[in-house]
């Protein structure tokens, strides 16, 4: 019988050196991207907000870049943001290892960011259209008819893809405003 070996534990192992957190991040991670986007916004009007004086501040483009990638992620408490700033590494990596805590964050998104999140998210969309992730010239109604072993009499008219289409922007606003409902 053959010797059974494993690999070397280090969980309580001292590094000299820590390793770089970005080599864990691969080059076409949505984190980079949200990185790239919000360094290419014009975020002046949310550093007027800012009088001085008292301790420092977390900086503000760090913190619209946790939101968004947050928000992408589907993680729109502020303390589940917090702890994926403890817990998750792409969330480490996007705050530059910063750790806000919730009452930071949320302030954050219910005092400075309130009245400047449409112009950012539309300058999002616009950056992103600019760099070729998205287009918005045409938009397309996908009428592609699917047979199916289960309800196979069922498919989809474009009257009623349209009547969804409306839906589903009520469906966006409603979370919007449940997000804003939980600041």
């Amino acid at each position: 019988m053959a010797k059974v070996t494993f690999k070397e534990l280090s969980n309580n192992q001292v590094v000299l050196f820590p390793e770089n957190i970005s080599d864990r991040i691969p080059k076409n991670h949505p984190d980079r991207l949200v990185d790239q986007v919000v360094d290419q916004l014009d975020l002046s009007s949310i550093f007027k907000q800012y009088k001085g004086g008292g301790t420092s501040s977390y900086h503000p483009r760090m913190m619209v870049k946790v939101l968004f990638y947050s928000y992408l992620s589907n993680v729109y408490s502020c303390r589940k943001i917090e702890k994926a700033l403890k817990e998750n590494i792409h969330f480490m990596w996007i705050s530059g290892d910063s750790v806000p805590d919730f009452r930071t964050i949320n302030f954050f998104r219910g005092h400075r960011l309130k009245a400047e999140i449409q112009f950012l998210f539309s300058e999002v969309v616009r950056l992103l259209q600019e760099m070729d992730y998205v287009s918005l010239d045409i938009q397309y109604v996908d009428g592609t008819k699917i047979e199916s072993a289960s309800n196979k009499y069922t498919f989809m008219w474009r009257g009623s893809v349209e009547k969804n289409k409306v839906k589903l922007e009520q469906k966006i606003s409603a979370i919007l405003q449940e997000i804003d409902s939980q600041i």
